[in-house]
């Protein structure tokens, strides 16, 4: 597939969220309501509710057929999701995750699998994707590269959220895709680790003790300060927003942090891989 065809397609997407929040805002105008005052009805905030408005944020199904029935739209929010493209469609599992990355102030990743989504590179994504079993058609994993490079926007935003990345060293040293994706992942890698706000440590192989031996997690923090966790498997998702879980996993990204090489120390081991690839 093109990139032209992709742009379009992306271009798709967002107008057909966008269509969804006008609609939106003009059953919610038409009714008299606010921002404010749906969002605090349906216990919300304003500010998602404007999300889903701008067409930044997906109304989620049972949330249309709530505000069907309050505005009294005779079902006309849920039958425009309904027939939403289907490119447009977010797995469910992983829907209320991407609902807060686009907003949080604050992301912090450690990954052990495969380079972190929000950095990868073009090449490297399609790679994952071509690693799917059972495997993805090629429609299907051009659509999901480009909702991947999309969600990448979060970090060149007028003010992007603070970021930070402890990524093992495995990972680093995997050729997933072939050499030339590799050379390309690893200087992306580098030149995100000069960005400001945005850090990046590896967790070296040979270490005596390990934190993250339970997997790969994120953890987020919302415009409110609400902080979340989000962990994958191999069948779904678990968004955390339990205080005493949420605070566990901090801790041990924390304790990740203090085992990883510092931000120079990991440029240097970059900048080596770059010389060795």
């Amino acid at each position: 597939m093109s990139t032209t065809t992709r742009s379009r397609r992306s271009r798709r997407n967002a107008s057909a969220m966008k269509m969804v929040g006008a609609l939106l805002a003009l059953f919610r105008e038409a009714a008299g309501h606010t921002q404010r005052s749906l969002g605090e009805i349906f216990v919300v905030g304003e500010q998602q509710i404007a999300s889903i408005e701008q067409g930044r944020r997906p109304l989620k199904p049972d949330l249309a057929e709530q505000l069907d029935q309050l505005l009294d739209t005779k079902g006309a929010l849920a039958a425009a999701l309904a027939e939403m493209p289907e490119v447009d469609l977010v797995p469910l599992w992983a829907e209320e995750f991407l609902d807060q990355e686009r907003e949080a102030i604050a992301i912090s990743v450690y990954d052990s699998l495969a380079v972190p989504g929000q950095v990868q590179t073009e090449g490297y994504a399609r790679a994952v994707f071509r690693s799917r079993v059972p495997v993805y058609d090629e429609d299907e994993i051009e659509q999901l590269v480009a909702t991947r490079m999309e969600r990448q926007d979060i970090l060149h935003r007028k003010v992007p959220p603070t970021t930070s990345f402890v990524i093992w060293e495995a990972v680093l040293r995997d050729r997933l895709g072939g050499r030339e994706v590799y050379v390309e992942q690893l200087c992306k890698l580098r030149e995100y680790a000069d960005l400001p706000g945005l850090t990046i440590q590896v967790l070296p192989l040979g270490r005596t003790s390990h934190a993250g031996l339970d997997g790969p997690f994120v953890l987020l923090e919302t415009p409110e300060h609400q902080r979340l966790a989000y962990m994958e498997t191999q069948r779904g998702s678990q968004l955390i927003a339990d205080p005493d879980g949420v605070g566990i996993l901090t801790q041990k990204y924390a304790m990740l942090r203090t085992q990883a090489l510092n931000t120079e120390d990991t440029r240097d081991l970059l900048d080596r891989l770059q010389g060795e690839a």
